[in-house]
């Protein structure tokens, strides 16, 4: 968190979020200020907008109202060739279920994911992260030959490969055992605080309330 002529500048901010798909469903969010280094849980059950708001903080879905902001830059006054640059090189997601592209190795989906965000290839930054992740021995494995845990593992790795200033994951312990739950929110923080760059978690596992002190209960 930063002040600059009083104003106080968080890493995230979104204010009077709100969305609709019809006449019957919609959204009012609550205000969020989430800092660098700082990990903020949104919890809520089956159809309160969770993955609605994550979307709309990802900047993949204009809200009706309201705005975000990510490091000072409004998300939804970039254009939209701007905004998914913007979103590739600043913005890392982890998803419950990874979605990658199976004909290539997950070093490659790494690469590729720098490519998508307009930066060069750093192989020893990528071989680097899945080390550290401890899957390195799997680089040059195709992901549908990895483990559920593997694969979550390279999620994260993806979703770090370009030095985010937010991180987003979505329901990303929900279908895991306490020891693999335990283990996948070590490692988000873990790498969270290596980048400095703020986590978001979007969930309905009530495991998580007590391991995170900073929470949100949509309703």
């Amino acid at each position: 968190m930063v002040e600059i002529n009083d104003t106080i500048l968080y890493m995230l901010t979104a204010n009077h979020l709100a969305h609709a798909y019809n006449s019957e469903q919609r959204f009012d969010f609550p205000d969020i200020n989430c800092n660098s280094g700082q990990t903020l849980l949104i919890l809520g059950s089956s159809g309160v907008g969770k993955t609605t708001l994550l979307h709309i903080l990802a900047g993949i879905l204009k809200p009706k109202s309201g705005d975000v902001y990510i490091d000072n830059t409004n998300l939804y006054k970039l254009g939209t060739r701007s905004l998914d640059q913007y979103r590739g090189q600043h913005i890392g997601l982890i998803f419950q279920k990874p979605h990658f592209v199976q004909s290539i190795s997950a070093r490659d989906n790494l690469i590729l994911a720098q490519s998508m965000a307009n930066r060069r290839s750093e192989l020893s930054k990528i071989d680097h992260l899945l080390s550290t992740l401890n899957i390195g021995h799997k680089s040059d494995a195709r992901t549908h030959r990895m483990s559920q845990g593997e694969q979550q593992r390279l999620s994260i790795a993806r979703a770090m490969v370009n030095d985010p200033k937010l991180i987003l994951a979505d329901e990303p312990t929900s279908a895991l055992d306490d020891k693999n739950c335990n283990e996948v929110v070590h490692l988000m923080r873990t790498q969270a605080d290596a980048a400095k760059a703020a986590l978001v978690i979007v969930t309905h596992d009530q495991r998580l309330k007590d391991l995170f002190p900073d929470h949100i209960e949509l309703s």
